[in-house]
């Protein structure tokens, strides 16, 4: 008997040692990932290298391999590279391919959903996947539509769908409106926002109660905001998530007072991924969303040290490409965030 028992602990022993390392998925600000090509149907004069920020190969390639160090780096942390990787601020598919055509992505073979939209800008939101993984079924922009207003140009919600593991998942990254102008007097186009996002989640759940959502991207709003907990409905606490509902980890990561970008000495967050309640609490499937290892929280802010600026008046936020038009050689004006699912 007490050999069986050996036995049978041994086995559970070797299989938790043997046992899948659960997936993260990762969104990341690229801020401001512009060519140095001029396009005359958007403004990206200053990207240029006749722009004010003399934009030329040497900065952009520095600014590429800044970007592909930041994502080696969260796949370092447990030698897995994320399964999905939502951006936002990016200025073509071209710029996209050369982040991940760098010597420390390119073994991850990731592929690229994207969309133009029709921001003044140019800069739009996309996927990067890992095929080996999310097996890809289909994809589609979601424009941003206000009444009223027909000519507010913005970036589109850029969704995609298919399965890991064989269940399956729709994933939606967005850059909402900004808070130009003011946080109150703009509140009602990121809230605008929002109800589009939780529409469209809520059509394909209602579809197929079984398809699990993640919502991600620079919301230009802290995970306390109304246009996320009231209007997504996104819950802060995993034991209150309601049937049907969402849950957003990060409400909890900025009542701890992480953040993922700075203004005015203060801490916000504005980078969030929201799960629906059947990946938050595992309802149906076996994949669900697991607590980040070594902490209470279930999604992260990756904070290394070298993302810091070390001097100047700025020391403390994020490190940035530009301050104004001086060139920092810095990563991005937001820190990129993740969460880990699995079983």
């Amino acid at each position: 008997m007490k050999k069986l028992l050996f036995t049978g602990l041994f086995a559970l022993l070797l299989a938790a040692c043997f046992a899948q390392k659960p997936y993260k998925v990762v969104f990341y600000n690229f801020e401001n990932l512009f060519d140095t090509i001029r396009n005359p149907e958007i403004k990206d004069a200053e990207f240029t290298p006749e722009g004010p920020k003399k934009w030329n190969a040497v900065k952009y390639e520095r600014k590429i391999n800044n970007l592909s160090r930041v994502l080696f780096d969260i796949a370092a942390i447990d030698k897995e590279y994320p399964i999905v990787i939502g951006v936002s601020e990016i200025e073509n598919r071209n710029v996209m391919e050369d982040v991940i055509a760098t010597p420390k992505l390119a073994p991850a073979n990731y592929r690229i959903v994207h969309y133009d939209s029709p921001d003044a800008r140019g800069v739009d939101v996309a996927f990067y996947y890992r095929p080996d993984v999310f097996k890809l079924e289909g994809s589609a922009p979601i424009p941003f539509t206000l009444e009223g207003r027909p000519d507010f140009r913005t970036r589109d919600i850029v969704t995609m769908w298919g399965t890991v593991e064989g269940e399956p998942f729709y994933f939606m990254v967005a850059h909402w409106p900004s808070r130009l102008g003011g946080k109150e007097a703009s509140a009602y186009l990121r809230e605008r926002a929002a109800e589009i996002m939780r529409h469209a989640a809520d059509s394909v759940r209602a579809a197929n109660p079984a398809v699990k959502v993640v919502m991600m991207g620079d919301l230009n709003d802290d995970a306390t905001d109304r246009s996320i907990t009231e209007v997504i409905g996104a819950a802060g606490d995993i034991r209150k998530v309601a049937e049907g509902g969402y849950f957003n980890p990060y409400i909890a990561v900025l009542k701890a007072g992480i953040g993922s970008l700075a203004y005015d000495d203060k801490w916000n967050l504005f980078d969030n991924i929201i799960v629906s309640d059947n990946l938050a609490t595992g309802s149906t499937g076996a994949l669900r969303l697991k607590q980040v290892p070594r902490t209470k929280f279930y999604g992260s802010v990756f904070r290394a040290p070298y993302l810091f600026q070390k001097e100047g008046q700025f020391k403390g936020y994020p490190q940035r490409t530009f301050v104004g038009n001086n060139f920092q050689g810095g990563y991005s004006d937001h820190f990129p965030v993740f969460i880990y699912i699995g079983k």
